[in-house]
């Protein structure tokens, strides 16, 4: 099998109204798609490679790939990666990302399998949560009470909130009320996006530790090792990062700093599915948990293969109006708050190029 073709295709659509993260805007949603063809009937879907500058790196690696076996993902992955001159970190590494995903999406495909059963197979539901609780206009306390109760009734075991853009007492009386709306019984989660210094971030800590959270996200910044570890040192919620670390060199740097209790690794920005099953090994032999952020369409597949699969991240309409239009078969939660991989081969992803075909930008 060889590669005869690589192109990109991305979409891009507005958003119900613009929301909010702890340092963060966002007006519009999308999905960048990588295509992979092959002299045999089978073409690879990577999620991700969007941009100028995704686009172009993948027009770069090109000729690197064309005429390659697809199967040979370690060789192709390293053949990709040369930090010189593209990877190491940032946005060249994300459309790495892209076409690594793309490639496992065919070896999948031939082996006849879904990827999780390819990777390892460990089960077939994930407990999942779902992600939400931004920052929008017009949104009070009883509008983010509301939401909390409307996932717990889809069936959500586990929610998280955004805190980190409004004075630190408005954030606490947030997480008090989003807290009661759900019950005791449900996970709460917080996420800061990188919006504190540790000491901010320690303030805060102590202050909603009263309300069972069940981590703290991202509260400083990528690279404060330090302050993770400060911060993990001075409160009894565990520290959660991991979205913005790349390949398996970072991940290793952030768990010897013993920075953080769950990595939320993406493999979408990391390197991949190669790169995401180095950390996954790497996360095992710290004892160490697997929370990936951002696409479930991917991660579904990857938290059900692994044995230290903590929990998959979940996003409902309320935060994206294409989600359940997008694609022709759309992940749902199950009656368990569990969700399911698909049980085709491959990833599973089948764009629905009818609802995207208006909003193509590239």
């Amino acid at each position: 099998m060889k590669i005869t073709g690589i192109t990109t295709e991305e979409y891009r659509w507005p958003r119900h109204k613009p929301i909010t993260n702890g340092k963060h805007t966002y007006t519009h949603s999308g999905l960048g798609l990588v295509k992979i063809e092959t002299d045999e009937p089978i073409t690879g879907i990577g999620l991700g490679g969007t941009g100028l500058v995704g686009r172009a790196t993948i027009e770069y690696l090109k000729k690197e790939l064309i005429g390659e076996d697809p199967i040979d993902v370690e060789r192709l992955w390293h053949k990709m990666w040369v930090p010189k001159l593209v990877g190491r970190r940032g946005l060249t590494t994300r459309a790495i990302s892209a076409i690594d995903i793309g490639l496992w999406d065919i070896r999948a495909k031939v082996a006849g399998l879904p990827l999780y059963k390819l990777l390892g197979g460990f089960r077939d539901r994930v407990p999942t949560y779902i992600a939400g609780g931004y920052y929008e206009e017009g949104k009070g306390l009883n509008e983010l009470a509301q939401e909390m109760q409307d996932n717990v009734e889809m069936g959500a075991r586990a929610v998280k909130m955004k805190v980190g853009a409004v004075p630190m007492r408005e954030d606490v009386e947030r997480v008090k009320v989003a807290r009661e709306a759900v019950g005791p019984d449900v996970k709460l989660m917080v996420d800061a996006n990188c919006a504190y210094r540790y000491y901010e971030a320690i303030q805060l800590a102590r202050r909603i530790e009263e309300y069972d959270i069940f981590w703290f996200e991202e509260p400083v910044a990528p690279d404060d090792y330090e302050g993770h570890r400060k911060l993990a040192e001075a409160t009894s919620i565990p520290i959660a990062t991991g979205e913005n670390e790349y390949t398996r060199y970072g991940f290793r740097d952030l768990i010897e700093h013993n920075a953080v209790a769950i990595l939320n690794a993406d493999a979408k920005v990391l390197g991949g599915v190669t790169e995401f099953m180095k950390v996954v090994a790497l996360a095992q032999a710290h004892d160490l948990d697997i929370a990936p952020h951002g696409s479930q369409d991917i991660h579904v597949h990857l938290v059900s293969a692994i044995a230290n699969g903590l929990i998959l991240e979940f996003y409902r309409d309320s935060v994206d109006p294409m989600w359940g239009k997008m694609y022709h078969h759309t992940l749902r939660l199950n009656d368990d708050g569990t969700v399911s991989p698909p049980n085709v081969p491959g990833i599973g992803v089948d764009p629905n190029y009818e609802a995207l075909e208006p909003y193509r930008i590239a």
